[in-house]
């Protein structure tokens, strides 16, 4: 354990440390079987965005978390089961004595449980940001496996780069050559259970994902996303109508492709630029004040 004295240096040498935590966005999502253990096998083409939560972590003489963001007062109920701390706890079992005790602010600007990877890019942010406060290093297939215990989707937000992830999501490869997206976020706030659209998959073994290996500029990815689907979306639309709506809405006001990311309830437009994006996002904002729209832009895999 370390002396007061110790702690206080360190402490002293240490300034508030900020992790952004990007929305995660399944450009395809293609669900090709099922392990007898339950969990679905997909293969799916995935991005990052610009806008996301944020959080903030700094040495503090005990424990602390703290929500704000027009999101926070939603995973509020969460009942204390917040991904962040779970993954601080794990962090800090795996770290030992230097895990001094912390400060996190947890700036929640993403709707919950929407299909984006919320909570999961909360949780890679946790570990990225803890690891750097308590200046210390996990090798990276130990760092990969505390991801994994948090779920699924950790890995993936860890990299928060474009990547194919495969199996249930662990085996992920880097996609370099896709180009940053100028895109809207578009959630009706209408929850959809995951649970209930994967059981009304109609098909659970779907062909694979398959992307041609010259893929060069926006227009080639354009069509190769166009070509690609996700299949939880069509089960999804039976629980939440609002889901057609919503992409009607984002093709009405310019979006060059639609789709739903995840399991719902988000949808996502590409357009032909930000500052189209930004324009239908305003205008999509002014038409439903109650639903949420965001203009963003995708990380490069090349960043």
């Amino acid at each position: 354990m370390m002396s007061s004295e110790n702690r206080s240096d360190f402490s002293a040498s240490c300034s508030s440390i900020s992790e952004e935590a990007r929305a995660k966005i399944n450009l395809a999502l293609h669900v090709t079987g099922q392990r007898p253990d339950g969990y679905h096998l997909l293969d799916m083409l995935v991005t990052f965005t610009d806008h996301g939560d944020r959080l903030d972590f700094m040495p503090w003489p005990t424990d602390e978390f703290t929500l704000s963001g027009r999101f926070g007062e939603t995973l509020a109920g969460d009942g204390g089961t917040n991904l962040v701390l779970k993954a601080r706890d794990l962090l800090r079992e795996a770290i030992g004595p230097l895990a001094f005790p912390v400060r996190i602010q947890l700036e929640k600007n993403l709707p919950v449980a929407s299909g984006i990877g919320g909570g999961s890019a909360d949780a890679a942010a946790t570990l990225r940001g803890l690891t750097r406060l308590w200046g210390t290093s996990l090798p990276e297939e130990a760092l990969a496996a505390l991801a994994l215990k948090l779920g699924a989707d950790v890995p993936m937000c860890l990299a928060s780069r474009p990547l194919i992830a495969r199996g249930i999501g662990e085996k992920i490869e880097p996609v370099p050559e896709l180009p940053a997206l100028a895109m809207v976020l578009a959630n009706p706030l209408k929850g959809v259970s995951t649970p209930e659209v994967f059981r009304r998959l109609a098909t659970k073994s779907n062909p694979t994902l398959r992307l041609a290996p010259s893929l060069r500029g926006t227009a080639d990815w354009l069509a190769a996303i166009g070509a690609a689907r996700n299949d939880l979306e069509p089960p999804a639309r039976e629980l939440v109508p609002e889901i057609a709506v919503i992409s009607a809405m984002l093709r009405a006001h310019g979006a060059l492709l639609t789709r739903m990311s995840g399991s719902g309830a988000t949808c996502f437009g590409i357009f032909a630029t930000m500052a189209a994006a930004e324009d239908a996002a305003a205008a999509l904002h002014d038409a439903r004040p109650d639903w949420y729209f965001q203009a963003t832009e995708t990380v490069s895999g090349g960043e």
